[in-house]
């Protein structure tokens, strides 16, 4: 359903529990949503914690008039941060006093989204519920035994849908885990609706050319976290054959980094793995232009940006069969797929792939870069602007 395009302008206010500076896909997508909503003549604010200590500001950025909330640091993660209901409610309120929203669009039931919502509804406001997290993604930094873990994972999805079953749409990236909202959270309707790319950016350009690597190149791109496993592709890179030479990139930062540094050293492989660390984005799209193939081995991906990144720079990929990786992979055509924590499956694959002619590795690319085309960020904005102007969950589902 498309709404026509002589429609007013809207107000849109999106809650983002976590936004740039911070790393990871639920930040970038937030950062894309505003950014594209902006270029389509919106007024877009954005909610966010402030990334450091401080009072609550409000900077006015190019994608977006970015209201930051004073927030607490947590300390088993390096960035992340809350916020205390008591704190934020009467500041989330002087907010929708002051720029008067015509539609909310939370990215979580956490902490900011959860009270952005009832905000919302108390003010009869449309309200969109975007779900990027699975409970499971707070396990590494919970300090607690696994059986308790657990009993915060139930508790979770039950917020979950409390939360969410209030808005007036949710959606979440893939059918996967639309099927997971549905089964554990017990929400009847959600739109599985693709975070989007806009995959020309990661294109070579006409004019454009690009210096291959001396050896073969498998690249990763993600934040360093225990659920990412990057531990278990550096194993797999020890475990190639020497006299194929297969070196590894890592771009991006974290908490597990000096153990991943150290793992490295462990492994005699300081010639042949590199820690690029943080990348701008001009940096990071040269990597995937460079790289010969990408490999993503976490095993908590709700869609995996990056690797829609790298597909889009018509590379091949190597993902675990886990979550929603396997949507991303048509086995031999553009990649593989492989048992997730299993080092030698995986190089096994790098192998396979690595030692393939040229021609038949671009093959594999181009077939990534097809497969991107249903992701669009054209096609994602225009149905959350639908959806924002007033579309239904059984009109944007056949």
């Amino acid at each position: 359903m498309t709404m026509p395009d002589n429609q007013h302008p809207l107000t849109i206010l999106i809650a983002a529990d976590t936004y740039p500076p911070h790393v990871n896909g639920a930040a970038q997508f937030g950062y894309r949503l505003a950014k594209g909503m902006t270029g389509r003549g919106h007024d877009v604010h954005v909610l966010a914690c402030r990334a450091d200590k401080g009072p609550s500001f409000s900077e006015f950025r190019s994608e977006a008039t970015v209201h930051r909330i004073h927030s607490h640091a947590v300390p088993t993660h390096e960035y992340f941060r809350v916020t205390f209901p008591w704190q934020i409610k009467k500041e989330i309120g002087l907010l929708f006093d002051r720029i008067q929203p015509d539609v909310v669009h939370i990215q979580s039931h956490y902490m900011i989204g959860e009270h952005v919502l009832y905000e919302a509804v108390k003010r009869g406001i449309r309200v969109i519920a975007t779900n990027h997290f699975m409970p499971e993604n707070l396990n590494p930094f919970l300090p607690f035994p696994q059986w308790f873990k657990n009993i915060i994972g139930r508790i979770s999805w039950k917020d979950m849908g409390k939360v969410m079953g209030q808005a007036d749409v949710v959606t979440t990236p893939t059918p996967l885990a639309a099927k997971a909202m549905h089964e554990h959270a017990f929400l009847r309707k959600v739109l599985p609706l693709s975070n989007g790319i806009d995959a020309a950016a990661y294109e070579l350009g006409p004019d454009e050319s690009l210096e291959p690597h001396a050896s073969p190149t498998a690249l990763f791109v993600g934040r360093l976290a225990e659920e990412k496993h990057v531990d278990v592709l550096i194993d797999a890179v020890a475990k190639t054959p020497k006299d194929l030479n297969i070196n590894l990139e890592i771009v991006g930062g974290g908490e597990v980094r000096a153990a991943l540094e150290a793992q490295v050293a462990r492994l005699g492989l300081q010639d042949r793995v590199t820690f690029l660390g943080l990348a701008s984005d001009d940096e990071l799209r040269q990597a995937y232009l460079a790289a010969d193939v990408f490999c993503m081995p976490g095993t908590a991906e709700l869609q995996s940006l990056v690797t829609l990144e790298a597909m889009s720079a018509s590379t091949p990929v190597l993902l675990a069969e886990a979550m929603a990786l396997p949507h991303l992979v048509r086995d031999g055509e553009n990649g593989y797929l492989f048992t997730p924590n299993d080092s030698d499956d995986l190089a096994a694959k790098l192998v396979r792939v690595l030692g393939l002619p040229a021609d038949e590795r671009a093959a594999m690319g181009k077939s990534s870069r097809g497969m991107v085309e249903s992701h669009s960020m054209k096609r994602t904005l225009q149905t959350f602007e639908d959806l924002y102007r007033g579309a239904s969950y059984d009109d944007l589902v056949i």
